[in-house]
């Protein structure tokens, strides 16, 4: 027998039995539908609704009495809204009682609707007019049994509903009971035809799928040279011959991977390597050039003061080209010199004070401060983890910033910091004249100005130097987009010092 003949009779068996059990689990689950859509859509909604009328005639009764006290019109707007609430609630419960289900309650609610008009008519609306007149109201006595029987009328009522919905509930539950025994009695009756199938089906199926089963197994655990051999009925067969033909071509894509990792590692290393030659090209020849530089600054500044004057004006005008194109040099390399160096001849990263960072660096350019009138204010800065030196620059160069680009005042920096799960958070903002938020990811690269060198002097490398130190500390530094009457915002990231504690952990 072929393995489709074999699912046929055991589908045809359990088809049998199911329909037998849809059948009558239609029909209970009609009416068990049928006492649920009572008492959760009419019973229940109808009983919420009550409640809202009473809590709309109490809180009247409690607007008037408040009223009649203080004599204050704004003492009536929770009767007015008493009324709105009651109108609407009145509508959606006569909507309700609409169904033969809940008609025996419409003279319960007539009740309590004939007593409130009654309170309201005798009580409430002569109380209100009379003390808006400035007379006496009525004896209170008369709103008190007035609404007293209201009261009685609401009881009277809820009483109804409690007992209706108790009753739907009881029916609910006594079809729940007859759900349950149905479900038991079609679960035994299928239990025993899956019992009597799966015997067959696992002398026909069951045993030839577990071997064929343990065998990709193998393969799956790595044994991919074990090759697949698959019993039983024909279906089976080729099952196993495709799971066969699929460990083969996954033998192959292995073997490829394998080659192709072995060549990514081999670039991998090959990149780091030409990166280390990149970083000790750059540090050598920044190094090697500075004598050679200096000899040149060295002579041309003392061709400039010996023979200054003594020539015409051009070759006057060349020297000082010389001597300022000598200096820039000067100046480009060692700040070349200065960024090769990060990462390379760091101190240990040790807890640091940013807040003592903070004042090296201003001391560092206390007389760029001074002669600006400058101001750097930066309290309660936290401890992060890092090299004191390199951490320093980042601040000295972001103040130094501040100071070139300031607007029309004295230059003003403030930094803040907050704390990001295992890192610290700083923001340095100044009032200068700010960055478009398009050069956002330029100012950050090597060498890259956004202003000629006569408005603003520099190297260029500021901002490169502050992210490569920021990145080496596992933090990451950018531009916050520019906001109206604010100069350059920069935020970074430092990992927090080893005794600082998480105040979210």
């Amino acid at each position: 027998m072929t393995l489709g003949r074999w699912f046929a009779l055991v589908v045809g068996g359990l088809v049998l039995v199911a329909l037998i059990g849809l059948v009558g689990g239609f029909v209970a689950l009609q009416r068990q539908g049928d006492r649920r859509d009572l008492l959760v859509d009419r019973v229940i909604p109808a009983e919420v609704l009550a409640g809202d009328i009473a809590t709309a005639l109490l809180d009247q009764e409690t607007s008037v009495r408040g009223y009649l006290l203080a004599g204050d019109e704004r003492y009536l707007e929770p009767y007015r809204a008493g009324r709105r609430a009651e109108t609407r609630a009145l509508a959606e419960l006569r909507r309700l009682q609409s169904d033969d289900d809940l008609a025996g309650l419409r003279d319960e609610q007539a009740e309590i609707e004939r007593r409130a008009d009654v309170w309201r008519a005798d009580s409430a609306g002569p109380a209100i007019d009379a003390t808006r007149a400035g007379g006496e109201p009525p004896p209170d006595e008369l709103g008190k049994d007035r609404f007293d029987e209201v009261r009685a009328a609401i009881d009277r009522e809820q009483d109804a509903l409690a007992a209706e919905r108790e009753s739907a509930a009881d029916d609910l539950q006594d079809g729940g009971t007859q759900v349950r025994r149905l479900i038991f009695g079609g679960g035994i009756l299928v239990l025993l035809s899956v019992l009597v199938g799966g015997y067959a089906l696992r002398r026909a199926v069951v045993a030839p799928i577990a071997r064929l089963a343990h065998d990709v197994r193998a393969v799956a655990q790595g044994d991919f040279e074990r090759e697949l051999a698959p019993s039983g009925p024909k279906e089976i067969e080729e099952l196993g011959q495709d799971v066969d033909g699929m460990r083969s071509r996954i033998v192959a894509e292995v073997a490829a991977l394998r080659d192709a990792e072995r060549a990514l590692i081999e670039q991998a290393r090959e990149l780091q390597r030409s990166n280390e030659e990149l970083e000790q090209f750059a540090y050598v020849a920044s190094h090697d050039l500075q004598e050679p530089l200096r000899k040149v600054a060295s002579f041309t500044q003392m061709l400039e003061r010996r023979y200054k004057g003594q020539l015409d004006e051009r070759a006057d005008q060349y020297i000082a080209f010389a001597v300022d194109g000598a200096k820039r040099m000067q100046e480009l390399i060692n700040d070349l010199l200065a960024f090769s160096r990060v990462g390379r001849f760091g101190a240990p990263h040790e807890p640091v004070d940013t807040g003592a960072l903070v004042q090296d660096a201003k001391s560092r350019l206390s007389a760029a401060l001074q002669e600006t009138g400058g101001e750097v204010v930066a309290d309660g800065l936290p401890t992060v983890t890092g090299d004191a030196g390199l951490l320093t620059a980042v601040f000295q160069n972001l103040i130094s910033n501040a100071i070139k680009f300031r607007g029309d005042g004295p230059p003003r920096v403030t930094i803040t910091a907050e704390r990001e799960g295992r890192f610290w958070r700083f923001t340095v903002t100044d009032c200068g004249i700010g960055v478009e938020d398009e050069y956002a990811e330029r100012i950050f690269v090597i060498f890259q100005r956004l202003h000629s060198r006569d408005a603003y002097e520099g190297t260029g490398i500021g901002l490169a130097m502050c992210r490569k130190i920021i990145e080496y500390h596992g933090g990451s530094i950018w531009l916050d987009p520019a906001a109206p009457g604010r100069g350059a915002q920069f935020t970074f990231t430092l990992p927090a010092g080893d005794n600082e504690e998480d105040p979210e952990a």
